[in-house]
């Protein structure tokens, strides 16, 4: 199969996707915060916010896993992307892992549809022109290596990393 038409681009919200896991742009703590990471954690109810507590953190460019509560997804993977600092500490390799990482872990779960929102680009402040090349170059290697998930989906929240994802794609 081609690795393209296993990449869909939706714009929307993340938390309404009706598949098996969303990803967390979570930061090292687990416990919740703003954007993506909020909305998950009010979409997903407090027994989330419980789950993460036992987890106890994430290093940036790894990821976890939880069940998906009270979401459509059965499951949210939660991955730390890096705050952006000029690009001379290590940004773009840790984004890179924290897309492959999440991609690990459906894998090994034999998850066939999983939904990424585009980690770091918020208040982590990754120039999302950049992080949508590294986004879709690490899912890109990744499919070709194996055949989970089945189907990745870009979920955009505005239309300006909708329209970059559509154009790069």
């Amino acid at each position: 199969m081609e690795i393209n038409s296993r990449i869909r681009i939706v714009q929307g919200d993340i938390t309404q996707m009706k598949v098996d896991a969303i990803v967390n742009a979570a930061n090292n703590s687990l416990l919740g915060g703003g954007g993506v990471d909020g909305a998950i954690h009010r979409a997903a109810g407090p027994e989330l916010l419980r789950a993460c507590r036992e987890i106890g953190g994430c290093p940036t460019g790894e990821a976890v896993i939880t069940k998906g509560f009270k979401l459509t997804a059965h499951f949210v993977i939660h991955t730390v992307g890096p705050v952006w600092r000029g690009g001379h500490h290590l940004e773009d390799e840790l984004l890179a892992a924290a897309y492959k990482n999440s991609l690990a872990i459906a894998a090994t779960q034999n998850l066939t549809e999983i939904a990424f929102p585009n980690i770091s680009t918020g208040v982590y402040g990754f120039p999302k022109d950049r992080a949508a090349q590294i986004a879709i170059k690490t899912i890109k290697g990744f499919l070709q290596e194996s055949n989970y998930p089945q189907l990745v989906y870009f979920v955009c929240f505005d239309q300006e990393n909708y329209s970059l994802y559509k154009s790069l794609l």
